[in-house]
């Protein structure tokens, strides 16, 4: 089991990739905190997992407020005694607008949650990872940060900044024994791309399995990876397996980018 042992600390977490992390960090042995602003819906989460014979536990946090987010650690913390990877995965996507028709509140506002709030949680684990001599976290980005597609520059500039981000705490916590990395996802198979194609359909007048089958026809691989094949490349990056890497961002999209 790659995570056997560690408590892993999840924000952000949602119907798709964040659940999905949660499922298979338990299958590897870990201990999981599941985190959003809906306590609700991420308590139904850790009780299904807890059911399910694992040690999961919610906490409610806003990481655009830095007490939430040093609330959510010390809940963490004195739950299970320690925290050795984090997954910063909160975000804020808003409709897809051109950027002439971004107000300038909704840059501000994405990059407070995306990237200031990955570092704001960064900054409320710290203190027990560098107690437990280390720790791993990993930064949720997104293809659009080298593949730009109209309509969401507001947030992919926000995992833009969130990937240089990224660098700059590997640099300065790897003498902590802290590692950092960027996962750089595409379309991932789950609830928001069902949606999504859904939504593409009705517009477009065309069946939805038409459409995922063209988006499909792009990969190299001929699918659309899924949610849960996307966690698993998270999990890696958390695990002791990924011991010599840090400060990197690994493309997670099927081949759909491959960076030279």
């Amino acid at each position: 089991m790659m995570l056997r042992d560690k408590v892993i600390f999840v924000s952000g977490v949602g119907p798709g990739l964040g659940i999905q992390l949660g499922r298979a960090a338990v299958r590897e042995g870990a201990r999981v905190v599941l985190a959003a602003r809906s306590i609700e819906r991420v308590e139904a989460m850790a009780a299904q997992l807890r059911a399910e014979g694992a040690e999961a536990i919610a906490a409610r946090v806003d990481v655009a407020r830095e007490e939430e987010c040093a609330a959510a650690a010390e809940v963490a913390s004195s739950t299970f005694g320690r925290i050795d990877g984090l997954v910063n995965s909160a975000r804020l996507r808003g409709p897809m607008r051109s950027l002439e028709d971004i107000p300038i509140e909704a840059w501000s506002a994405n990059y407070d949650v995306t990237c200031l709030g990955a570092l704001r949680m960064t900054r409320a684990v710290l203190p027990a990872m560098k107690a437990a001599g280390g720790g791993s976290i990993v930064n949720v980005g997104t293809i659009s940060q080298v593949r730009p597609y109209p309509g969401e520059a507001d947030y992919a500039t926000a995992k833009t900044a969130l990937g240089g981000l990224t660098r700059y705490l590997a640099k300065e916590l790897g003498g902590h024994g802290v590692r950092v990395n960027c996962t750089r996802m595409g379309y991932m198979w789950g609830p928001s791309i069902e949606r999504f194609f859904r939504t593409r359909s009705e517009r477009e007048g065309r069946p939805a399995e038409e459409l995922v089958d063209e988006v499909a026809r792009s990969f190299p691989l001929g699918v659309i990876p899924t949610d849960a094949q996307c966690a698993n490349a998270v999990l890696f990056l958390l695990s002791d397996l990924a011991g010599a890497i840090t400060g990197a961002s690994l493309d997670v999209n099927g081949g759909e980018w491959m960076t030279p």
